[in-house]
């Protein structure tokens, strides 16, 4: 495993990252180096993201260059760990009004609609990290043969519970909003409900698995 850039971010973060590309083992990395950086003195804040990892800190009380060693130490100090979380199955209706862009897919990667359909729903995801709104997940384990960009025109509006690919991962929008993955099917499962505990229904190291509830044309 390369050594991770640890760099400061303003004069009260550190920015722990480590080089493409995105891999679980990194991503147990990330989370066993946030675990760990929550109980040590004067940080604020821990943000996991993807192949990194932010440390918000009391610029006043924190000595930088010890968290600099700590992160180090933490990141050096995990090996082969097990993947956190549960697994969580993920009903979804692809295509027709459910996924636009299902055909783009297909053409794109060669593949005939069910077969993007069947790859997608036996693939094994792993919740890299949330972001870009409460609840959205970004998951690695897309096969490479579904690898498809962005859109080239992102939609004004992505209806909650889309399923969408982007580049090499695919993921789920918790919330209606704008958004630029190619939409393949839509889940009726709550992806974020604050009055629920914890309010998002995925978390880091969840596995996901799709199921079919149905293709259209």
């Amino acid at each position: 495993m390369s050594q991770p850039r640890i760099f400061p971010l303003g004069d009260s973060a550190l920015v722990c990252e480590a080089p493409p590309p995105a891999t679980l083992e990194c991503q147990q990395r990330v989370w066993a180096a946030a675990e760990a950086a929550r109980d040590w003195p004067h940080v604020l804040e821990v943000v996991p993201g993807m192949n990194n990892l932010t440390l918000v800190f009391d610029p006043l009380e924190a000595d930088r260059d010890a968290l600099v060693s700590h992160l180090q130490t933490a990141w050096n100090a995990v090996s082969d760990a097990p993947a956190p979380g549960r697994e969580v199955e993920i009903p979804v209706q692809y295509g027709g009004e459910f996924g636009p862009d299902l055909q783009a897919v297909a053409n794109h990667t060669g593949l005939s609609v069910r077969e993007v359909v069947e790859r997608h729903s036996r693939g094994e995801y792993v919740v890299f990290f949330l972001g870009f709104q409460p609840g959205f997940a970004y998951m690695g384990g897309l096969e490479a043969a579904l690898h498809t960009p962005r859109r080239s025109s992102p939609r004004l509006e992505v209806p909650a519970g889309s399923v969408g690919i982007g580049g090499e991962q695919t993921g789920i929008y918790p919330a209606t909003s704008p958004g630029g993955w190619q939409l393949i099917g839509r889940t009726e499962l709550p992806l974020f409900d604050p009055a629920r505990r914890p309010p998002t229904l995925l978390q880091p190291g969840d596995r996901v698995r799709f199921t079919i509830a149905g293709i259209h044309a």
